[in-house]
């Protein structure tokens, strides 16, 4: 573990007295982060900032990630941005692997704050934009995308397939043009 990352905070003694508090800010850098089939890339970091407040058996974490991601849009792969900003929320127990868990607690709502008191905030920034983004990326809710026969991006016009016939006579479903469907 490195000791200067700005990714982790090194929980201060001070924090270990009920109803302290304390605020962190920082930049993470990520890069690249996968969401199903698409992939979102950072130009810039992540900023957040979070408050640690003891609640007496555990610490709370809340606070907000912001950033700007760009990803292709799903019908014409043009690039699309997005301005983000996510809550970042943890809840880690105090006391190690013998420490009580909470009963109106399920197991994903809660960690154990690791012995060297550390909180690693890349897996709650994480989740935080992950929220946030899109189930479909998106240039335009009225995007057209692209054509099945020639790959023109149909935001910028008809293609020469739709001119001459082409796309409807050559496609996949052609051979159902004249089926009776029975309706």
């Amino acid at each position: 573990m490195v000791k200067n990352d700005p990714n982790l905070i090194h929980v201060p003694e001070e924090l270990f007295e009920t109803a302290e508090s304390r605020r962190f800010e920082g930049e993470t850098v990520l890069g690249e982060l996968a969401a199903g089939p698409d992939t979102y890339r950072f130009a810039a970091p992540v900023a957040w900032s979070v408050d640690i407040t003891n609640t007496g058996d555990a610490l709370l974490v809340m606070g907000t990630a912001r950033a700007r991601a760009a990803c292709g849009c799903a019908r014409c792969l043009e690039e699309v941005t997005y301005d983000l900003e996510g809550d970042i929320e943890g809840y880690f127990i105090i006391g190690g692997a013998d420490a009580v868990t909470p009963d109106d607690l399920e197991g994903d709502e809660f960690s154990r704050l690791p012995d060297n008191h550390v909180i690693d905030m890349v897996p709650l920034i994480v989740s935080a934009l992950l929220l946030e983004l899109p189930l479909v990326p998106l240039c335009d809710d009225a995007c057209q995308g692209l054509c099945p026969q020639c790959g023109a991006n149909l935001n910028e016009g008809p293609c020469a397939c739709a001119s001459d016939g082409g796309a409807a006579a050559g496609g996949p479903f052609a051979a159902l043009k004249d089926f009776d469907f029975g309706v």
